[in-house]
């Protein structure tokens, strides 16, 4: 081989040489794209990143409907507890007003008993008292002893003027010789409520108020009053 031939081949060695290494360095600095690595990763942290979400959103649902169920449960209660105490102080003020309207006291406050029941005398046609006879002057309030309906209001002979009540517990009370009337047939009245005035009409020898229980509203029915009063809480 001549001198130009061993320069080809030199020449040729040469490039041949220097040119393996720079195909190897390519093939070794080939980028992560290349190779579909960096693709694979960032879809896996994607679907990781939706996962997360996905299971955020459902813990936030969940908690969500935990704090609605707590809110309906406080509300019901709420609601509950509200109508036990409603129901509660109806309760109380009808137990209240049935005390009311059953209690009794005095025709005329702070009196006492002038003549007794069943006393004997010629003043009464049938020679004995009917009632009991409160002392009262000329002009004193007379009230009802209770709760009732008023069923005469008037003039009542012998009695002058005159109220009869049916009580609510379906006896009756009368109250004569007013001096005036404050009330008329078919009002109810209550325990205590103001119906006319004491007066000294009818048959009287002065002013006073006679005062009768009944078993009806007709005269010849009447039972002891000191006794009725009594047995209904009013002391004298």
């Amino acid at each position: 081989m001549g001198f130009a031939g061993a320069a080809a081949l030199a020449t040729t060695g040469v490039v041949g040489t220097l040119a393996s290494p720079a195909l190897a360095a390519d093939t070794d600095q080939r980028s992560p794209e290349d190779t579909g690595l960096t693709r694979v990763i960032t879809e896996d942290s994607l679907a990781d990143q939706v996962s997360a979400q996905v299971a955020a959103q459902e813990r936030e649902v969940a908690e969500a409907q935990v704090r609605e169920k707590l809110r309906i449960e406080a509300k019901r209660k709420a609601e509950a507890r509200a109508k036990e105490i409603r129901e509660a102080k109806e309760r109380a003020a009808r137990e209240a007003e049935r005390r009311r309207l059953a209690s009794f006291n005095l025709p005329v406050a702070g009196s006492y008993v002038s003549t007794s029941y069943k006393a004997s005398s010629s003043l009464w046609s049938s020679g004995s008292h009917s009632g009991v006879d409160f002392h009262a002057a000329y002009g004193s309030t007379v009230v009802s002893v209770g709760s009732g309906t008023v069923v005469e209001a008037g003039w009542g002979g012998a009695y002058g003027n005159n109220i009869v009540i049916r009580m609510h517990d379906g006896t009756y009370t009368q109250y004569g010789h007013l001096a005036s009337i404050g009330v008329y047939v078919g009002q109810t009245v209550e325990p205590g409520q103001r119906i006319g005035v004491s007066g000294s009409t009818g048959n009287s020898t002065g002013p006073h108020l006679h005062f009768e229980a009944r078993t009806t509203a007709e005269y010849g029915s009447d039972i002891n009053p000191v006794a009725y009063l009594r047995a209904r809480g009013v002391s004298l």
